[in-house]
């Protein structure tokens, strides 16, 4: 039960994570080092969770000693594939500041500031590091001012990932099971598809060893003669670099699964979002239950709550019992009993799962900062002097919202580790066989209720773990949903961990073109990144134009774009998501609902959804380009194709109709308000006024 899990990959200057699965925080653990490269000094971690930072390629074999046995944990690294280079920033672009007291953040140091400090030369803030390539998202951020931080990026050269798809079937004698790997060039890649290296490795938990892999090539043949329970085999494409890792699980009757697919029901599900205490007045579980018939007016078929356990705060992300519902809200049954309701309309629930931290006022944040001695370690404590505060910015406790601390017995200063100036919510310390236990049992507790998490700050949890929270879910329900806040997003987060990811790429890009600073078309550009991004062809993206975190959509980019953009969220490839009071005009981003707001906004979001739903080139079409013509740049136009159907879809974001030309003939019927569009009879290159969206099968 302890294993460690499956074989994991990475590149020279990345870390792995290595921990026990399922561990008993009152038994000992003990890692050792038995195979590396001849020219690695690396070594064993001491402790029973512990980083490692592989210094040089090829294989590392650890070996986990537990109560329940030694189990084998193998590491393939890979070529250090870095990139000297600097985050920039002109001194201009800062409010007034002192220069002393300016630090930079991003995801290569997880949203801390007054930790990293760069240099100022002739007016430039210059932070060098080492980075691959891709593009890199940093701040800078003004002393403690982090609403005014500047925000950049930057675009580091250099091929793209590689990907691999795994596919298995077994021959007509019965005996044998072939697995083929499809794999493909990154962009931008030196490789052809046909010149890539495919590894195949056995899963160091099943009865297989790669001994028992007859490999030719891009072939692997599983003999299932003496097989007699099921076993993984996982695949990674190797180029300049190596791709997110496939893998099937091969059973003795022959069956393959791919795991890391999303469920069945996700691949053409609508989300709706609601943020759980503005939805409804009061705010309650029973009043929730009372507006389902709402919901399936809107025709979706996922419902996302924010957080719905016990929290002293509005939004929830404060959690301070994560066994019970909010009292606020209601009990548990009157949960359950919403849910069943959701169900009975064919509505799936999705809650958030709160993780990377608790809430300050969490009883073990309390014990912790007590000094309790089983509680000392669910927490990541620093010296004052390490985190870049004043001793006097903690003064006023929890009342002033200082940052969290605690004074220990030779009367040095700690402060609790946490992201931005997030000071109420400290980060929990994975490195705890305690705090690992403690979060498994809460998915233990919810998995059964709800049929998928959120998984809040997921950036700030170890890969590894959720590795281990993923196998549980699934294993106790395979269509289980789960869904990663990573931002920016990162393709790491496909390999055996989320089914879907938020698409901060599309969001940026949306409003971007809503606000005029990007040209419509480059949408496609954006729609397309996750192949670029090197995102493995079976993941699933969530695409949406606002969320709980965001300005509204209609507000900052106003009406005729926001329709634009609804209907292009709707019509892509991936998983919408509304949030609520978007469709009734909401201008705040978590205000009341506005029940009594703009009904012609929500019969367009109702028939778009409709039209989706009633289109299978809409719900599970490819992308594919379109020949058009428009003179304005606030239009694009594309294709979706399924094997039965083509169709076009046209999007303006501008305030007038425009008229775009398709090179292709046209049925002359809107599939969104299902209704006749004036075309020519005959002709070969149609011309459409377009005022928001207009949605036609292809002849």
């Amino acid at each position: 039960m302890h294993h460690p899990g499956p074989p994991r990959f990475c590149a020279v200057g990345e870390t792995v994570e290595l921990a026990p699965r399922a561990p008993d925080p009152d038994v000992d653990y003990e890692w050792t080092l038995v195979e590396r490269p001849v020219e690695s000094g690396l070594s064993a971690p001491e402790t029973p969770v512990g980083e490692i930072e592989p210094d040089v390629p090829g294989i590392y074999r650890f070996e986990l000693g537990s109560p329940a046995g030694t189990h084998e944990q193998r590491v393939r690294v890979f070529p250090d594939i870095r990139r000297k280079t600097s985050f920039d920033l002109d001194r201009t672009e800062l409010p007034e500041h002192d220069p002393e007291e300016v630090s930079i953040m991003g995801p290569f140091n997880e949203h801390r500031f007054a930790r990293e400090w760069p240099t100022l030369e002739d007016g430039i803030y210059r932070y060098e590091i080492e980075v691959q390539p891709g593009t890199h998202r940093y701040g800078y951020v003004p002393g403690e001012d982090f609403e005014n931080a500047v925000w950049t990026n930057v675009e580091i050269p250099g091929p793209g990932r590689p990907r691999v798809r795994l596919e298995g079937k077994i021959d007509e004698s019965g005996e044998t099971v072939t697995v083929t790997a499809e794999a493909a060039p990154g962009t931008g890649s030196e490789y052809a598809a046909a010149d890539l290296e495919v590894e195949f490795y056995a899963d160091d938990r099943d009865p297989l060893s790669d001994d028992d892999l007859a490999v030719d090539g891009r072939e692997l043949r599983v003999d299932l003669t003496d097989l007699e329970e099921a076993a993984r085999v996982h695949a990674v494409a190797v180029g300049e670099r190596h791709s997110v890792a496939d893998r099937v699980v091969v059973h003795p009757d022959g069956r393959v699964d791919r795991p890391n697919d999303p469920p069945e029901w996700a691949e053409d599900a609508v989300v709706y979002e609601i943020f759980v205490r503005s939805f409804t007045d009061p705010a309650s579980f029973r009043a929730l239950e009372r507006r389902v018939p709402y919901l399936e007016s809107l025709g979706i078929d996922c419902l996302w709550l924010t957080p719905v356990l016990e929290s002293p705060t509005e939004h929830g992300y404060h959690t301070t019992d994560y066994f019970d519902t909010a009292s606020d809200l209601g009990t548990r049954e009157e949960f359950e009993s919403f849910v069943d309701r959701c169900h009975e309309a064919g509505i799936r629930v999705v809650f958030d799962l709160v993780i990377n931290h608790t809430a300050r006022e969490h009883a073990a944040f309390d014990m912790s900062a007590a000094r309790v001695p089983e509680y000392d370690d669910w927490y990541v404590w620093e010296p004052l002097e390490r985190v870049g505060i004043d001793a006097a910015d903690l003064e006023g406790g929890r009342d002033a919202d200082s940052p969290p601390s605690r004074r220990t017995e030779d009367g040095r200063t700690e402060v609790a580790d946490y992201y931005f100036n997030w000071h109420g919510i400290p980060n929990v310390n994975y490195d705890s066989l305690a705090v690992r236990s403690f979060f498994r049992s809460v998915v233990e507790e919810w998995v059964d209720v709800v049929d998928g998490f959120r998984c809040d700050v997921a950036w700030g949890v170890p890969h590894g773990y959720w590795k281990e929270l993923a196998a549980l879910a699934r294993d106790r329900d395979a269509e289980f949903l789960l869904l990663d806040e990573t931002i920016p997003r990162e393709p790491e987060y496909a390999e055996g961990e989320f089914n879907v990811h938020y698409d901060t790429t599309l969001y940026y890009a949306l409003r971007e073109i809503g606000n005029g600073q990007r040209a419509a078309d480059e949408l496609l550009e954006a729609a397309t990144a996750p192949e670029r991004e090197g995102f493995p062809d079976w993941s699933l993206h969530m695409r949406y134009v606002e969320n709980h975190d965001e300005t509204r959509y209609l507000t900052d980019c106003g009406e005729a774009a926001q329709r634009a953009a609804v209907a292009a969220v709707l019509t892509l490839p991936g998983m919408p998501m509304i949030y609520y009071g978007q469709e009734r005009g909401a201008t705040e981003y978590r205000q009341a609902m506005p029940w009594e707001g703009d009904s012609r906004t929500t019969t367009f979001h109702r028939q778009l959804v409709a039209a989706r739903r009633n289109s299978e080139a809409l719900s599970r079409g490819a992308l594919v380009d379109l020949r058009y013509e428009s003179d304005s740049e606030r239009v694009v136009a594309f294709a979706r194709e399924a094997d039965t159907e083509r169709v076009v879809v046209a999007l303006n974001f501008g305030s007038d109709p425009v008229e775009v030309s398709l090179n292709s003939p046209i049925e002359p019927v809107d599939l969104v308000t299902d209704t006749e569009i004036a075309v020519e009879d005959g002709t070969t290159s149609p011309t459409l006024e377009v005022e928001d969206v207009v949605v036609a099968r292809l002849e």
